[in-house]
């Protein structure tokens, strides 16, 4: 991969100001894969997605990473700080040969992975928890035969709960990075608490820091020597910081 510019960082960062959890997602893909479109990056599996961030994450800030959560026992709530190897993190999805398919009963499916579309489009619809699987399955759904019959795509909307279940069950198997949980023993009280590590709002969270700080300098280092801003990103971050404890020496 390559590694992208500051300039391009910083206008990513500025985009993602006014955009919301997918839409950031989707610039921190796009400069993971910046030569992908749109639909492209919006069509592969959620697990191609995380593992694209994971490995624009190493790129720019290490495979250290840095994670706080809550004690999930509300009678303690002690934050636990941690630091996390993510070398490992990111696997990219292994479809089973003959691509994913399910048996249920009478039912015999095959089914393509979600999608950042699919969540997107079954975030703005569903009402609840059942209705968001029942939708999310009807997307990713390519054929199903019921009892030797072919099924229309109309009675997709309509798959049993047990289908589903075994969709999401094949689908974890196949993409296990697309969604990754952690699970930590409380040091206080033992309890173990699951938490859920989405990259790509760790990503951002990391690049805004990263962003406030390098405007700082370019702040900084244009006050002291007048440069421009394309003239102190070019600056490695190296020769940036021995600048700025120069100006910190006068």
């Amino acid at each position: 991969m390559a590694v992208t510019g500051p300039a391009e960082l910083l206008a990513t960062w500025e985009a993602g100001l006014a955009q919301q959890g997918s839409g950031r997602a989707l610039l921190l893909h796009r400069a993971a894969r910046p030569e992908a479109g749109t639909d492209e990056l919006l069509s592969v599996p959620l697990g191609e997605r995380a593992a694209d961030l994971f490995a624009l994450r190493r790129a720019l800030f290490g495979e250290r990473m840095q994670v706080t959560i809550g004690c999930a026992d509300p009678d303690c709530g002690e934050a636990m700080e941690f630091e996390l190897d993510a070398a490992g993190l990111g696997a990219r999805p292994r479809l089973p040969e003959g691509g994913l398919r399910v048996s249920e009963g009478e039912w015999s499916l095959e089914f393509r992975l979600p999608a950042p579309a699919d969540l997107d489009a079954v975030a703005s619809r569903a009402v609840d928890a059942e209705d968001a699987r029942r939708l999310l399955g009807a997307r990713c759904a390519l054929s199903a035969v019921r009892g030797g019959r072919a099924v229309e795509r109309e009675e997709l909307s309509r798959l049993p709960e047990a289908v589903l279940k075994r969709f999401a069950e094949a689908a974890e198997q196949a993409d296990p990075a697309a969604e990754v949980t952690l699970n930590v023993a409380c040091p206080e009280c033992g309890t173990a608490t699951p938490a859920e590590l989405d990259i790509a709002a760790y990503l951002w969270t990391e690049l805004d820091a990263w962003a406030r700080d390098v405007m700082l300098d370019v702040h900084l280092l244009a006050s002291a020597y007048g440069w421009s801003e394309p003239q102190i990103l070019a600056l490695s971050p190296l020769r940036r910081r021995y600048y700025l404890e120069l100006c910190a020496d006068v």
